[in-house]
């Protein structure tokens, strides 16, 4: 089974604004409404992959009973703590004219040290070993910077891997516990090593110093330059696969999605490349946080070109 996390969730807004400018009326011309969040986000690709799952975390309020109807009609499996507050509501603002996508996201409620617990508990309750827990997102309101670590290193003792995507001081704290898998993106790994890392080689060098703190593979995702994908003994380089652009939002959450469904089922590298590629391109093409159709993602897979990097690094 496939768990994942998300401890902050959003009902998220996507907006078509053509010509969007700052202080004068803007118009929309179409709108949508997702159930959101990394792991929610996550979810929603295994489950349009066939891939068992379940999504739990937090919601709270109107917008986190509209996003758990939005799951029923989806059918994506999940269960999730009530909490004081409402799930926040995230802005997608999608460009046409200028080819920008401008996220603004609310920081939504606040947890307990209590919560947390009683969250974990009920996840451990139901791990198994050979488990895969997937942990994304930001954090609450509330939530030490240290929780993802701790949730790590408690999966793990249960004998579940982890996949993690987190950002900032909780991807630091995280990494110090060993996640079997992280998938930074290119800003996001230059905060953690701490300087710029202009060049190719620079990212290999600074996602490969993760193997020392007990990480398994390093994923950095680079946007419209593809990706890169790392293991202790191999480089490989995935360029990104041409598509027309609905909306980038979530196209990450879907590499990863992918990455777990490979990994459950014993996919090879090289394979599990194409498929995280392809998820990530098909959800480009997709409107607002909407999961593509698996049939969408399986026909981009052949034109995914994964290629051998940087051997010199190894």
């Amino acid at each position: 089974m496939i768990y994942t996390v998300t401890m902050n969730p959003a009902l998220d807004k996507t907006i078509t604004v053509p010509d969007l400018s700052i202080d004068r009326v803007n118009r929309a011309v179409t709108v949508r409404q997702d159930p959101g969040g990394k792991g929610i986000n996550v979810a929603k690709v295994l489950t349009k992959l066939g891939v068992p799952c379940l999504a739990v975390g937090f919601t709270g309020g109107p917008a986190g009973q509209a996003v758990q109807q939005m799951l029923r009609l989806q059918r994506v499996p999940f269960e999730f703590l009530e909490v004081a507050g409402s799930t926040r509501t995230n802005l997608k603002i999608v460009d046409p004219v200028r080819h920008t996508n401008t996220d603004i996201n609310e920081p939504g409620f606040a947890v307990t040290p209590a919560l947390l617990e009683e969250l974990l508990q009920q996840l451990l309750r139901r791990l198994q070993p050979g488990d895969l827990v997937v942990l994304a997102g930001s954090l609450p309101q509330g939530a030490p910077a240290d929780t993802y670590g701790v949730w790590v290193r408690r999966c793990r003792e249960a004998g579940a891997k982890v996949f993690l995507d987190a950002d900032g001081e909780p991807l630091r704290r995280a990494l110090e516990a060993g996640p079997y898998l992280v998938k930074p993106n290119a800003a996001e790994l230059e905060r953690v090593a701490g300087r710029a890392l202009p060049t190719e080689a620079d990212r290999i060098g600074a996602a490969r110093a993760l193997f020392a703190q007990g990480v398994q593979k390093v994923v950095v995702s680079l946007g419209g330059e593809g990706a890169l994908y790392l293991t202790p003994k191999e480089n490989w380089r995935a360029r990104a696969v041409p598509v027309p652009v609905g909306s980038t939002v979530g196209a990450g959450d879907s590499m990863v999605a992918a990455l777990a469904a490979a990994e459950q089922c014993g996919v090879g590298l090289e394979q599990a490349i194409r498929l995280s590629m392809a998820a990530g391109a098909a959800n480009v093409m997709s409107s607002g946080t909407q999961a593509a159709e698996k049939e969408q993602i399986e026909s981009l897979m052949p034109r995914v070109k994964p290629e051998r990097v940087g051997a010199e690094n190894l």
